[in-house]
């Protein structure tokens, strides 16, 4: 790339960069970008730079692959049920062990050697996310969110810090619960009026014809994401991203997005860019 290339990058960005510049951003970080390096780096990288030229990103994180390691190595087999991982207790303290201790500063150490400061915090700190049984209770500690207390996030981020979430909650009795990240980062985003939630997949975004990648759907709305489940466009994992998709919108959050986190740099892409990079439903 020559200079002038370089510069017309920059002059592109400049509008966005001063439209979000002060706004919170959340981004749900997970899929292949965690198990790769070269997309890691990428993606702290970017973190780095939003937080630099004055946008607030917000990280929510899971990191299910991480957690099957060590339940392999802990010789515990894991158990799925419609998506979802079946959590005994015994498997929830290594949920909780991995995701808070291991990939919570695993990110937080990343962000921190670009010369951003991140911090590391869980649901359960200042009660951050209160959860609740999932359903009937037959996947075990597996929860969804009951309440959302963001401040805890408001003087961390006024004071230019990056708040790095692993999606652990807890009832106000103290009984810890594994939750979909996705979700997290949906009722996070509508808690702290964000201008926009990103959820990292390894997807392209919504694709009107499966396995089309000419197909991708770069705009819709509320009405037709809703309709893209109904008529079965959307289907498998990529319904309940689209479903917390539309229930941060509902609750004014003013832009939703699923992109392609496989792709170095796909963060800047979208924000930054004219043509953006995966699927932006807005309200």
């Amino acid at each position: 790339m020559n200079d002038s290339q370089r510069v017309s990058i920059l002059s592109e960005a400049l509008p966005y960069i001063q439209s979000f510049s002060g706004r919170k951003i959340v981004i749900k970080y997970g899929g292949s970008v965690m198990e790769n390096d070269n997309l890691k780096n990428a993606f702290f990288r970017d973190i780095a730079l939003l937080s630099t030229v004055g946008v607030c990103p917000v990280v929510i994180h899971g990191g299910g692959p991480e957690i099957n390691n060590w339940l392999k190595k802990l010789e515990i087999s894991p158990r799925f049920e419609n998506g979802l991982r079946i959590t005994d207790q015994k498997t929830m303290e290594i949920v909780e062990m991995v995701l808070m201790g291991r990939v919570n500063k695993q990110i937080v150490k990343g962000i921190n050697k670009t010369g951003s400061l991140a911090v590391g915090l869980s649901g359960l700190d200042g009660n951050l996310i209160q959860s609740r049984e999932l359903g009937d209770g037959s996947h075990g500690l597996v929860g969804e969110v009951s309440k959302i207390n963001p401040e805890i996030l408001d003087p961390l981020i006024s004071k230019g810090y990056i708040p790095i979430i692993s999606s652990i909650g807890s009832t106000l009795e103290g009984i810890s619960h594994n939750i979909n990240a996705d979700f997290v980062a949906g009722e996070i985003a509508a808690a702290i009026n964000a201008e926009k939630l990103i959820l990292l997949t390894d997807t392209q975004g919504i694709l009107k014809e499966k396995d089309n990648k000419n197909s991708l759907v770069e705009k819709t709305n509320l009405k037709e994401a809703r309709d893209f489940i109904d008529k079965k466009v959307v289907t498998e994992g990529m319904i309940p991203k689209t479903e917390c998709c539309i229930r941060a919108l509902a609750q004014g959050v003013k832009a939703a997005h699923i992109i392609d986190g496989r792709i170095e740099h796909s963060l800047l892409l979208e924000i930054f860019t004219n043509s953006g990079i995966g699927t932006m439903i807005v309200a």
